[in-house]
């Protein structure tokens, strides 16, 4: 078989560029574009009067903080943890191995409202690890912190799954050179190998942060629920609509949107940055 032929048949393997590119953009509508389109009819609406009068409303506002401050808090502690575990998975060998890696995937399958359960029934004061928290004063069920650590478990594999296969495909002869030349581990992980993850890790951390923030399952057991204090936004939502408040929820949600909207933008303009650093 000749080249003239080879490539022929590898053009024909897949579809063309018309085909694939209207599969594609009709996907995205039905599952993306529809739904958030929805979204923004329903709140043509709202009168700036009612949206402001929603977007300024204390409890609101107390239910952002709430989500926006425990979503960063987990998103922060799982870039570093992901990290630690894919560098773990990747540069070592060890019984088990397959095993674990497996184990990362696990809050992927699991129903977000059986994590919400179990985590509530371990830290809770009566639970086995509350119950020797109490003692010292450090209570995490029906807390931020508890909320913090719900979203730590749901986000992790984001971190873990985008850094992977990044420090897979790392050169590691640079680092044989750095440590040629002198460069102690640390100088070499944070000159030679930090900047070549910093672009993937910095998107593991903005995937945690976005799914932290709207997720709803795993937290609405283990927060407590108690407005002004543990309750999320996304129950704030719920509670509007039991409440045939249909306007307010619509206005939370759209709130809600526009800043995960804004922060994945700047999330984008910080990897543009990093990769042309990197250069």
């Amino acid at each position: 078989m000749n080249v003239t032929t080879t490539a022929a048949v590898r053009r024909k393997v897949l579809p063309g560029f018309g085909l694939t590119m209207g599969y594609s953009v009709l996907y995205l509508s039905l599952v993306v574009l529809l739904p958030l389109s929805a979204l923004l009819f329903n709140s043509t609406g709202l009168s700036w009067a009612k949206f402001w009068d929603v977007a300024t409303d204390p409890r609101v506002l107390a239910s952002y903080r709430v989500s926006l401050s425990t979503a960063a808090a987990a998103a922060l502690t799982n870039a570093f943890l992901g990290l630690l575990l894919a560098w773990v998975l990747v540069r070592y060998e060890f019984p088990g191995k397959r095993v674990f890696d497996a184990l990362i995937d696990l809050p992927f399958a699991l129903p977000t409202a059986v994590a919400g359960v179990s985590l509530t029934a371990l830290y809770s004061q009566n639970g086995w690890i509350g119950s020797l928290l109490e003692p010292l004063g450090l209570k995490v069920a029906f807390t931020p912190l508890g909320i913090t650590l719900a979203l730590m478990f749901i986000g992790i594999p984001f971190v873990v799954r985008t850094v992977q296969p990044v420090l897979e495909d790392l050169d590691r002869d640079m680092e044989e050179a750095a440590a040629t030349l002198g460069a102690g581990r640390w100088r070499t992980f944070l000159r030679i190998v930090l900047p070549e993850l910093f672009p993937a890790l910095l998107t593991g951390f903005a995937l945690a942060f976005a799914r932290g923030i709207g997720e709803y399952g795993s937290v609405v057991f283990i927060s407590g629920n108690m407005p002004m204090r543990t309750e999320i936004a996304p129950l704030l939502i719920m509670t509007k609509l039991e409440q045939f408040d249909y306007a307010g929820a619509t206005a939370v949600a759209l709130l809600l949107l526009l800043i995960s909207f804004l922060m994945l933008f700047v999330i984008n303009l910080l990897q543009r940055w990093a990769r042309k650093s990197s250069r």
